[in-house]
C-alpha cells in the first residue's frame, strides 16, 4: 500500500504562518494569537499583522513508496527528534527578529489512496475501543458538533463505548474518523513539544475533498477538513486553527465551513489564477482572515502590475484601520461575477446594495458571456465615515434606522496613505481626486470600476 503524506510530519515544511496560544512567562515579543471582539488576530511586533503572503512553486517531487505509519512509535520519535532540532535552530536564529511567525508542521496530510492505514499496528488499534479522551470530547460538545459528524454519530445512537464500528457504524466514514484521531494526536504531540521549545503559533491545512468522492479516492482522507473539524479539535489541541487548501472555485462555501467553532481563516495555499486578487479582498472583508497565499507567485515577472499585487498594495495600507476595527462588526467584503452579481450588507445603520460595476452596463466588458471577477472589502471608521477598497464594485444605501430618510454622499476621496514615520502606525491619508459628478451618479452610488484599484473614503448624510 502506498502511503501518502505530503510534505507532512515525515517531511518538514516551514511557512510563514500563524501564530500560537501565549505564555504569560513567555517574551511577549514572539509572535503570538490574540482574540479583538470575534476577530482572531497574529500578532507580531507587538502589532496585528496580515499575511499578504504567496507561497513559491514546487521545482521538484519525490514519491517514497514506504507505509510510514503514524502509529509508530518509532515514526513518532524520529519526527520529534527532527521537529525538536528545527524547533531549536528556528529559536537560536530567530528569536530576535521574528522572520518566522507561523509554522505548519505538516502539508495536507492525508491517506491516498485508501481511506485509513492497514499497517498490523493500525489494524490492532482499529479493533480497540475508541480512547475515553475522544469520548469526553463527544460528550462534552455534543450540542455544538459540526453537523455532518454529528450525524454520523447520531445515527448510532450515540453511543459512548465501544469500538470505532461499534460507535460510528462500518464503512469508509468510520475509517476516516479513526485516521483522523491518529493523525491529530501524532501531529498534537509534534506540535507540542515544537511550543515547548519555540512557543510559535502552529496550524495544519487540508487539501480539500471532493463533493460526492469517497475518502482515499477522491482527496487525502482524514486530513483537517470542515467534516472532521471535530475530530482534529479533540486530538490536536494544540493545534491553533485548520486551514484550507484552495484549487476548488467556491470559495465562500469552504471557508463558511472552515470558520465554524471560532476556527479563524488563514489560507496557506490559493491557485495564482485571475481570481486570487478578488478572493484576496474578500477574505480579508468579511472572514476578517488572518492572511491569504496563492502558489507559485515567482512564476509571474511583475508583481506588482499583477491584480494581486495592486489589491495587497491597497491591503497594505489600510491595515492599521482593519486591524483597529476587526473583531466589531465594522468589516466586510465582497465577491463578485457573472452568477453572483450582488450582496446586501449591513454596516452600523446603514444597509448597503453592492453589486458588480458591469450591472452597470457602461464598462465594455459587461457585455461578455463571462465577467471578470470583482471583490472589495469595506470598513467603518465611524458613525457615517467608510473606506472602500478593490474593483469593480458599486454601492447604493439606505438607512435601517430611519427607512423613512434618503442617504445622500457628503463627501467622496479617491486617495491613499503615505507614510509619517518607520512605525508604519501613522500613516497619513493623502487626497488624490474628490469624486462628484457623473463619478458618483449625482451623489447616487460609490463605484469603481474594474481594473481600477483604488482606495475611496467617503461620507454619508441623511436627508427627508
Amino acid at each position: 500500500m502506498l502511503h501518502v503524506i505530503k510534505i507532512s510530519f515525515l517531511f518538514f515544511f516551514l511557512t510563514v504562518s500563524l501564530a500560537a496560544q501565549t505564555n504569560n512567562t513567555l517574551d511577549k515579543n514572539i509572535p503570538h494569537l490574540k482574540k479583538q471582539g470575534t476577530a482572531t488576530q497574529l500578532i507580531v511586533g507587538g502589532k496585528p499583522f496580515l499575511i499578504l503572503g504567496g507561497e513559491f512553486g514546487n521545482s521538484s517531487f519525490t514519491s517514497l513508496e514506504y507505509i510510514l505509519t503514524p502509529f509508530s512509535e518509532e515514526n513518532l520519535q524520529a519526527d520529534l527528534k527532527a521537529f525538536q532540532a528545527l524547533m531549536k535552530h528556528v529559536k537560536e536564529i530567530d528569536k530576535n527578529e521574528h522572520t518566522i511567525i507561523m509554522i505548519q508542521p505538516e502539508n495536507e496530510i492525508g491517506m491516498l489512496p485508501t481511506a485509513r492505514d492497514y499497517h498490523p499496528l493500525a489494524n490492532k488499534k482499529f479493533q480497540e475501543d475508541v480512547p475515553p479522551e475522544f469520548i469526553q470530547y463527544l460528550k462534552k460538545n455534543k450540542e455544538n458538533l459540526v453537523p455532518e459528524f454529528k450525524d454520523v454519530w447520531a445515527k448510532n445512537g450515540y453511543k459512548e463505548s465501544g469500538s470505532w464500528e461499534e460507535i460510528f457504524g462500518n464503512g469508509l466514514h468510520t475509517d476516516e474518523i479513526f485516521m483522523a484521531w491518529y493523525y491529530a494526536k501524532f501531529t498534537n504531540t509534534i506540535v507540542e513539544a515544537g511550543k515547548v521549545i519555540y512557543p510559535l503559533p502552529m496550524f495544519v491545512n487540508a487539501a480539500l475533498n471532493r463533493p460526492g468522492r469517497s475518502p482515499g479516492e477522491g482527496y487525502p482522507s482524514a486530513g483537517p477538513l470542515p467534516h472532521l473539524m471535530d475530530i482534529w479539535k479533540a486530538g490536536g489541541p494544540s493545534i491553533d486553527f485548520l486551514s484550507p487548501d484552495f484549487y476548488f472555485p467556491n470559495i465562500k462555501h469552504w471557508s463558511d465551513l472552515y470558520t465554524r467553532q471560532e476556527n479563524p481563516l488563514f489560507i496557506p495555499e490559493h491557485r495564482f489564477d485571475s481570481t486570487a486578487a478578488a478572493k484576496a479582498a474578500f477574505v480579508f472583508g468579511h472572514y476578517e482572515a488572518i492572511g491569504f497565499s496563492p502558489f507559485s507567485i515567482e512564476s509571474t515577472p511583475n508583481p506588482e502590475d499583477e491584480p494581486l499585487g495592486k489589491v495587497y498594495n491597497l491591503i497594505n495600507q489600510l491595515t492599521p484601520i482593519i486591524t483597529a476595527n476587526q473583531g466589531y462588526n465594522k468589516i466586510e467584503g465582497v465577491l463578485f461575477d457573472k452568477e453572483t452579481q450582488e450582496s446586501v450588507l449591513q454596516l452600523g445603520d446603514y444597509e448597503f446594495t453592492v453589486k458588480h460595476s458591469y450591472t452597470l452596463g457602461y464598462e465594455a466588458n459587461s457585455k461578455n458571456d463571462s465577467w471578470e471577477t470583482a471583490g472589495a472589502l469595506i470598513i467603518q471608521t465611524d458613525e457615517n465615515e467608510f473606506y472602500l477598497a478593490g474593483s469593480g464594485v458599486v454601492i447604493t444605501f439606505k438607512n435601517l434606522k430611519n427607512p423613512d430618510l434618503t442617504v445622500g454622499i457628503l463627501k467622496d476621496e479617491e486617495g491613499k496613505f503615505v507614510r509619517k514615520d518607520s512605525s508604519g502606525d501613522n500613516n497619513m491619508w493623502k487626497v488624490i481626486r474628490h469624486l462628484n459628478g457623473d463619478q458618483i451618479h449625482q451623489g447616487r452610488h460609490i463605484r469603481i470600476f474594474v481594473d481600477d484599484y483604488s482606495i475611496q473614503r467617503f461620507e454619508l448624510y441623511n436627508y427627508e
